[in-house]
């Protein structure tokens, strides 16, 4: 999955704090950090537009991160710490999980559902 950002920088460091790992690469144009199988990319959008002609820059959210975390509740809070917005707490959702949502510092939406403990019985 691959998010296209304004500020290299700034998104390295919100991830980081939120995941709390560093990133697996970090080089000019690309940071890629382990989202457990899955690999979250944070490429600038103008060396993007470069790379793909015509690309636009799009208005809203048109997609969002889901992340399944038994430290749900700890990880909403430091998405807002990391600079982040909070936008609607973890609560019960019509699909049985208990989510939070927030945006990171590009407008990507962030879903954070809490999953339960690995030794939980289901």
């Amino acid at each position: 999955m691959i998010c296209y950002i304004d500020d290299q920088a700034r998104s390295r460091e919100f991830w980081s704090a939120l995941l709390g790992t560093a990133p697996i690469l970090d080089v000019p144009g690309m940071t890629e950090s382990d989202l457990g199988g899955v690999t979250l990319g944070l490429i600038p959008f103008a060396d993007m537009a470069e790379l793909v002609p015509g690309l636009w820059r799009g208005s809203g959210q048109r997609c969002e991160i889901y992340l399944r975390r038994p430290d749900a509740a700890a990880l909403l809070d430091r998405l807002v710490a990391a600079g982040g917005a909070l936008l609607a707490p973890l609560v019960p959702r019509g699909w049985g999980e208990v989510v939070g949502y927030g945006l990171d510092p590009d407008g990507h939406v962030v879903a954070i559902a809490q999953s339960p403990p690995a030794d939980a019985e289901v």
